[in-house]
């Protein structure tokens, strides 16, 4: 009768062997560890991340806005006066937004500068392409910069602008560029002009008189 105590403290001692907390709390830690960065999702999104993040600096010093590239032009144009000194040339082009197609927006004649051509050889050139008159530059009215959307490209336009007198060449618009040429009075070019900024340049120079 006396080993039946001891035979049953052994017994306990077993039973308190097969729980072991203490040591299943590192094997769990071990095992979450171990996972986490086996995990191929995981990495791959931390990539994707990390390459979206450099991706629009980089867009932006390489001269884009974004995910559209920067294109810079430069035109030369500007006012033609006629022979009376009274009224000024523009041109009209179709306002593709008007469903109707009736409205016209009214501008200075202007384009781009060729290779070779200074500013002043661009705007007599392209004055006569647009309007079908021939005229002289009598004074710089200045410089304006804009921009704009084309063919997925954002446009930073630089024109150069001159007050021109008429000294010869037929009122025709050129074809497929302009749709329609009109003298103006003087007093009434600043109401015509559709653009904001061509509107400022005319009235900083509020006396065309040549």
């Amino acid at each position: 009768m006396t080993p039946a105590p001891g035979a049953g403290s052994e017994g306990t001692k077993k039973k308190r062997r097969r729980r072991r907390p203490p040591h299943r709390s590192p094997q769990l830690h071990e095992t979450t560890t171990t996972e986490s960065p086996a995990s191929p999702s995981s990495e791959k999104l931390v990539e994707k991340k990390s390459l979206k993040s450099s991706a629009h600096p980089k867009s932006r010093s390489d001269g884009q806005f974004g995910y559209a590239k920067r294109v810079d032009e430069v035109s030369a144009g500007g006012l033609v006066i006629d022979y009376s000194g009274s009224r000024g040339l523009l041109i009209g082009r179709i306002d593709q937004k008007d469903a109707t197609r009736a409205r016209l927006l009214w501008s200075l004649p202007k384009g781009h500068i060729e290779l070779g051509e200074s500013p002043e050889e661009a705007a007599l050139r392209e004055v006569m392409e647009e309007t079908g008159i021939e005229s002289e530059i009598t004074r710089a009215l200045g410089v304006i910069d804009f921009w704009f959307m084309a063919g997925g490209k954002r446009i930073h336009k630089t024109v150069h602008h001159y007050l021109f007198t008429e000294t010869g060449g037929l009122l025709a618009p050129q074809v497929s560029e302009v749709d329609e040429v009109a003298w103006f009075p003087l007093p009434e070019i600043i109401e015509r002009l559709a653009y904001p900024d061509e509107k400022k340049l005319i009235a900083r120079y509020g006396n065309l008189d040549l």
